[in-house]
């Protein structure tokens, strides 16, 4: 998505729903099954104004899912992630099972390790913040949902404006250090259950890391480049210390999430699909009713950055899988029974 793609002049092929005084809006009238090279820059368009998209049944398939999302950039996949013998419901190794279901089509059981590790995505993130080459565009479909009112909407915080909104002193500061975020994929799940994962070590295994205050390319804004991934805080002499980090980091994570930058998107129906810009919002999965109950089958693309920050301070490092079994020091875990599913 090179240079500015902001539009202010009115969309022809769209309609646009605003949602959030600063961000996100829904997108109606987009066809998905033949879409003209004008709604597709349309479309990128609106994600470079408004980070967040919603579009109401799409009627996608997998293979649309797939084929569109190939249309926004190189797709990353799966593969590395499918240790312990664990397999995919369905064909493509560009789509991410963000759902609770187990390879029977069971949803899986609340305490099971995939739902110990899956309890991280509850915390405000990024995509692929952990890998040397991170992510723009995530594109969540819902293929099955459970009941309506169980929960499971999806939360996104506007990180454009919460950098607006920084006062003078902390932003003049964040520019004049130009701090780095070293992030690991090991933290966020620790954080997430951290009875579970006591013994898992996240500096066992290397971090990736980008600099924390960046340019979004598609709008030309400034942006907060932080999640629930960023273990600590450097300089390009080195890491801060841990108390000043740490602090730092929570004054950020709090600003970016608090209420007024804060949006909770619901999802009604089956073939809904919300797609977000992770170099300039973050976003969090969240609970309900139906965990352990009712099927909540979503699944995600994602689409590599290809702006000139996307390899950070990462340039020659390969993406890798996170092996948490050698990282907590055990060896394979054993998931727990599922629940039968229900509709």
């Amino acid at each position: 998505m090179p240079g500015l793609l902001t539009q202010d002049t009115p969309f022809e092929t769209i309609s646009i729903k605003e949602l959030h005084s600063t961000f996100a809006a829904e997108v109606i009238g987009a066809d998905f099954h033949n879409m003209s090279d004008k709604q597709l820059k349309e479309i990128k368009s609106a994600m470079a104004k408004y980070g967040v998209l919603v579009f109401r049944q799409t009627e996608m398939s997998d293979d649309e899912h797939v084929a569109f999302s190939a249309k926004l950039g190189e797709l990353d996949n799966v593969k590395r992630y499918l240790t312990g013998g664990r397999k995919l419901r369905y064909k493509h190794f560009e789509l991410f099972d963000a759902g609770n279901v187990d390879e029977d089509g069971n949803v899986i059981h609340p305490d099971a390790p995939r739902s110990h590790y899956n309890k991280g995505n509850a915390l405000f993130h990024v995509d692929s913040s952990f890998n040397p080459r991170r992510a723009s565009w995530s594109l969540l479909r819902a293929v099955k949902l459970p009941p309506p009112n169980t929960g499971g909407e999806t939360a996104f915080a506007d990180s454009r404006a919460a950098f607006d909104d920084l006062d003078e002193d902390t932003k003049n500061q964040l520019l004049e250090k130009d701090y780095i975020g070293a992030h690991t994929l090991l933290h966020s799940r620790k954080l997430g259950s951290p009875e579970f994962f006591a013994d898992l070590d996240p500096t066992s295994q290397p971090m990736t890391r980008h600099r924390l205050v960046q340019t979004h390319e598609p709008s030309g804004r400034k942006n907060l480049y932080i999640a629930a991934h960023c273990h600590h805080l450097e300089t390009d002499e080195g890491p801060l210390p841990e108390n000043e980090s740490n602090a730092l980091l929570k004054k950020l994570m709090d600003h970016v999430t608090s209420p007024k930058h804060v949006l909770h998107v619901d999802w009604i129906n089956t073939g809904d699909m919300i797609a977000w810009d992770n170099t300039c919002v973050l976003h969090r999965a969240t609970g309900g009713g139906f965990e352990g109950k009712h099927i909540r089958d979503v699944r995600r693309t994602t689409v590599h950055d290809d702006s000139p920050t996307a390899w950070g301070l990462n340039a020659g490092q390969e993406a890798r899988g996170f092996n948490l079994q050698k990282a907590m020091g055990q060896g394979q875990l054993e998931d727990t029974p599922v629940v039968k599913a229900t509709a």
